[in-house]
């Protein structure tokens, strides 16, 4: 199967690129004027088109793109099952390489990590803007962050949790940091210090000691005073050459 046969075209950014479903899930899927060699791809699990700027330069250097719309998911198992699903066509239909970039901003976080460590040999590496990296921050909001309820109560329902339950669930991402380091999947964090929605105490800075701890190849960059929004840098460079050099 072509991608042409399998979506719909659109244009993205100057880039070409096709839309369709995947396991009952919206995907988009944008091509590269040249594929590097390999087939290397990027895959942004939540917010497609949003601080994008990493996102077209790995396509300008050959990556395919890859958005799977598992919104209000909060990467539960049931996200997970559709990412599995969405690996699976997409590296034996397409050809494209059997491990893949994340690029995970805010709650895509628990997505991308979820998924690393559920399917470690698939991950190449994994960059991380403000990632939640534990829903009893956000959305629970049982630390110093105001969390939200609207996206607790859908998190409580994709989970099958009480809260009792949540409180009690131990396979949040900073629980699962040292799966991730022994793996050998590499992580590059950028994090606001002065985070109001996903305090960094809380999320990226305890996932980077528990990596780190665990013997984990990791980078940061910290902006000092930034807060949740907005994402990215001023000058993507070092995300995108720790993406194209990890692939």
């Amino acid at each position: 199967m072509t991608l042409s046969e399998w979506g719909s075209p659109f244009e993205w950014r100057g880039f070409v690129g096709y839309e369709g479903v995947i396991d009952g899930r919206a995907c988009k899927i944008v091509v590269p004027p040249t594929a590097a060699n390999g087939n290397p791809w990027a895959w942004r699990p939540e917010f497609f088109n949003a601080f994008a700027e990493v996102d077209a330069q790995v396509v300008a250097r050959g990556f395919h793109f890859v958005y799977l719309d598992v919104s209000d998911h909060y990467g539960c198992p049931k996200a997970i099952a559709h990412g599995d699903a969405m690996w699976r066509f997409v590296t034996e239909q397409f050809g494209l390489a059997k491990r893949c970039a994340f690029i995970a901003l805010s709650r895509g976080g628990l997505f991308a990590y979820n998924y690393a460590a559920a399917f470690p040999g698939r991950v190449a590496c994994i960059y991380a803007d403000n990632p939640v990296c534990d829903f009893k921050s956000w959305p629970a909001g049982w630390g110093g962050g105001p969390g939200s309820a609207d996206d607790w109560a859908k998190c409580l329902a994709v989970y099958g949790f009480t809260e009792e339950q949540a409180r009690a669930y131990a396979y949040n991402p900073v629980d699962r940091a040292d799966v991730l380091a022994k793996a050998g999947i590499p992580i590059f964090q950028v994090l606001g210090d002065a985070d109001e929605i996903v305090p960094v105490e809380e999320n990226g800075y305890v996932l980077r000691e528990r990596f780190r701890a665990a013997g984990g190849t990791y980078r940061e960059i910290i902006k000092p005073g930034a807060l949740h929004h907005p994402h990215g840098l001023d000058d993507p460079t070092p995300v995108v050459e720790f993406i194209v050099g990890s692939a």
